[in-house]
């Protein structure tokens, strides 16, 4: 029987470049954010199913992964549902672990808590192109602190995640939840419907004005109410809106971040923002690049979920950078290319050339002894060393011409078992 030899759907293999490219962006997003005092934590793949489906992840708890119970509390026999088979399932996002981890920690944990988390997430949804059933989410919050100094200090950190990776050219957009309500109740929707109506108005830039009209329509909230929404959205959408509808707070943060952001990124209201997860409660926001669909990042406060844990509410916020689909636009880009490093093949003769003295030339290539001549490429330093000990080949032009392939950009040789001799590949070499 022929074995599949493709990864399972929706999850995906990384090759050397790209992978390397995503251990680049994350380390720099990483690095970023424990430049800002963020602090790293782990928590495990697998949480309770009672908390994955605890109804703070709204449409993502119905893509929950879930593990069959084992041993003895596995009954298929007297099973009613898919409930009695499981109890444990696959983290969907970061934050539902990260509510837990306070919970059981609490008293062992200085406030404000400011964290990173950089790691796999799972979803059971119909993958298409930019998402994934597996991918990396790198996340920070900000916990135990009510103060808008908390969305400053996430806006600008992430900011400067994507600048270090080398995005420019984005937009923040900013909104808060009880803007959205308060425009619900103008418009005339009951309180009961909010949720029901902000989940259609979050699917306006994928259905336009006319998609949210017609759903707002099949779920029959009313005429009245109905075209009231619609007048305002589509005044939202041209830029029209009265700044009145801004919250104090929500005005010092665009305006905390305009003072910041040196005209290399922008920030704007938007009240149509709305944000998907049900836990939010305060300010949520959006990272869009350039014409790019969809977002390079989101979040908001949710001063309410690690309350359910341990019955005291405690103030949180969070932003969430989009690593997956960052990773996509610089393949697409080729951003990728655009580091300045060097990338040495050592080639060497088994018969002639001694392997202590090779390895120690190499070392010192890579601990910076470097000649004169290839500190700098294109007149800039070179950012990045990478030192590979390969054995020379009979067909020697054909492996320079793989190693150029490969995305060496020099090769050596060692001459009389003393002297490194360095060359930069070139496309014509044969």
């Amino acid at each position: 029987m022929k074995v599949n030899t493709n990864p399972v759907r929706g999850m995906k293999d990384f090759l050397p470049d790209e992978a390397e490219l995503r251990e680049r962006v994350k380390r720099t997003i990483i690095d970023t954010y424990t430049s800002f005092g963020y602090r790293k934590i782990e928590t495990p793949i697998l949480e309770h199913l009672n908390l994955l489906q605890s109804g703070d992840g709204g449409d993502n708890e119905k893509l929950t992964f879930k593990v069959m119970k084992r041993g003895n509390k596995l009954k298929i026999d007297t099973a009613k549902d898919e409930n009695d088979l499981a109890d444990s399932g696959m983290r969907f996002d970061l934050t539902v672990p990260l509510s837990r981890i306070f919970a059981n920690n609490q008293g062992k944990i200085a406030l404000p808590m400011k964290v990173i988390q950089a790691d796999w997430v799972f979803r059971a949804e119909r993958p298409q192109k930019g998402r994934y059933r597996q991918f990396m989410q790198c996340d920070i919050d900000v916990i135990g602190e009510k103060d808008i100094t908390a969305e400053i200090d996430l806006l600008i950190a992430s900011s400067q995640a994507l600048l270090n990776v080398g995005f420019e050219d984005f937009t923040i957009k900013i909104n808060d939840r009880k803007v959205l309500k308060d425009l619900a109740t103008k418009w005339g929707f009951k309180e009961d419907d909010h949720e029901s109506v902000f989940i259609i108005l979050d699917k306006l830039d994928k259905i336009g004005v006319e998609g949210v009209e017609k759903e707002l329509t099949e779920k029959e909230f009313g005429e009245n109410a109905i075209s009231s929404a619609i007048q305002d959205v589509t005044n939202f959408e041209a830029g029209e809106f009265d700044e009145s509808i801004m919250t104090d707070d929500l005005k010092k943060v665009v305006d905390g971040i305009k003072s910041f952001n040196s005209s290399k990124y922008k920030i704007e209201f938007d009240p149509t923002l709305v944000r998907g997860m049900g836990y939010y409660t305060g300010m949520i926001y959006e990272i869009k690049y350039k014409d790019y669909p969809g977002s390079v990042g989101g979040g908001g406060r949710y001063d309410k979920m690690i309350g359910k844990r341990i019955g005291q509410d405690v103030p949180a916020c969070g932003f969430s950078i989009g690593f997956e689909r960052i990773v996509d636009i610089m393949l697409e880009e080729e951003q990728e290319n655009n580091e300045k490093k060097l990338k040495l093949a050592v080639v060497f003769n088994s018969e002639h050339n001694d392997v202590n003295i090779l390895y120690s030339r190499a070392k010192d290539f890579r601990n910076g002894i470097v000649p004169l001549t290839i500190k700098e490429r294109n007149g800039k330093k070179v950012a990045k060393k990478e030192v590979s000990v390969l054995k020379r080949e009979k067909k020697f032009g054909k492996q320079l011409k793989k190693l150029l392939e490969q995305g060496f950009t020099h090769y050596a040789t060692l001459e009389d078992n003393e002297v490194l001799v360095i060359k930069e590949l070139e496309i014509n070499e044969n």
